[in-house]
């Protein structure tokens, strides 16, 4: 166990976690929502610090991320636990845990430095903290984004978004990019699908643009839960208020866990959801997991020449000049080197 950081004592060992939206209270010998931190004796704990259950290299491009270092590769690593319980979550062998039950997944013990020597000698550009929300893992996540920056790798989270302003706070000076799940624009749906609140996370994206981090939003259209076209348009309008010039990539569903019965995310579907973005105003719009679309391609929003040619996660052509359009000269936001 490792001691953790972003919490309180209160009176007769009971604590109250501050790392995540959920602000749990924890009495002692009990666990957060999370399942991977414990109050002992009046002191909380993490149980995952570094106990990897994955480690993998991964294109940037599937986090998603299409405005940081295109092309190149990410040393994506998870532990076991999540501070959601999303019904329709494609991680659950390792998001969901319980550890009051002893039945957490084998894992790898490694240091801060290993993973960030592992990163390098596969010449990974980044490391990802990913898989499940990172934010539950996040001792050991700051401890390796220390340990990267030093060795001159970038720091990728992709999570959904549901940390406090403590924890993001001092994660954003160790963090190069960020991409934040907006599940959807309703807080009956992030109760009742997500078992959380959608307000902490909307809170999550304006805050790490002000810090300075860059930010890409990610939706995932599930057919008849969060893909009207009001909906859609509450979302990109949101992203829109924070900066047009941030990312969105709207992505294909497909039944996992719990959730069965919607079918399939349809190509019309995620055609009409960039449409909407970009009549809303955003700048970019991607469409994901469905390769082929020609959604998947970055234009300069000055002359609309394509800058950057994709196909899946493969980078065809970058035809990015300094991070310029390289037709017109327009800056392209984003970190490129």
């Amino acid at each position: 166990m490792h001691q953790a950081i972003l919490y309180r004592k209160k009176q007769n060992n009971r604590v109250v976690c501050d790392l995540c939206g959920h602000h749990c209270r924890v009495n002692e010998g009990e666990y957060g929502q999370c399942g991977v931190r414990r109050n002992v004796d009046g002191t909380l704990y993490s149980l995952v610090y570094g106990r990897l259950v994955a480690e993998n290299i991964d294109p940037i491009e599937k986090k998603p991320l299409f405005h940081v270092i295109p092309g190149s590769l990410s040393y994506s690593i998870s532990t076991v636990g999540c501070n959601f319980d999303c019904l329709h979550c494609q991680n659950a062998s390792i998001s969901s845990v319980d550890f009051s039950k002893a039945n957490g997944r084998t894992a790898m013990e490694k240091t801060a430095d290993q993973v960030v020597h592992d990163a390098a000698a596969c010449g990974c550009k980044s490391i990802s903290y990913t898989y499940v929300e990172p934010t539950i893992f996040f001792e050991f996540a700051y401890d390796c984004c220390v340990a990267a920056h030093e060795k001159g790798l970038k720091n990728i989270f992709v999570s959904n978004g549901f940390m406090s302003r403590q924890a993001t706070e001092m994660l954003a000076p160790k963090l190069d990019a960020i991409n934040i799940d907006i599940k959807s624009f309703s807080e009956d749906f992030y109760k009742k699908v997500c078992s959380a609140r959608l307000r902490p996370v909307l809170e999550t994206v304006k805050l790490m643009k002000e810090l300075g981090v860059w930010v890409e939003v990610t939706t995932l259209l599930i057919p008849g839960l969060n893909d009207s076209d009001e909906e859609l348009a509450e979302i990109a309008g949101f992203i829109g208020s924070v900066d047009p010039s941030i990312p969105w990539h709207v992505t294909a569903f497909y039944p996992a866990h719990k959730m069965t019965d919607p079918p399939p995310t349809s190509r019309s579907d995620l055609r009409r959801a960039r449409k909407i973005g970009i009549e809303t105003g955003l700048n970019y719009v991607y469409q994901g997991n469905v390769p082929g679309e020609g959604g998947e391609n970055s234009f300069c929003p000055a002359c609309n020449a394509e800058v950057i040619s994709r196909f899946g996660f493969q980078v065809r052509v970058n035809r990015l000049q300094n991070g310029c359009c390289s037709k017109c000269g327009e800056p392209i936001p984003g970190v490129w080197k």
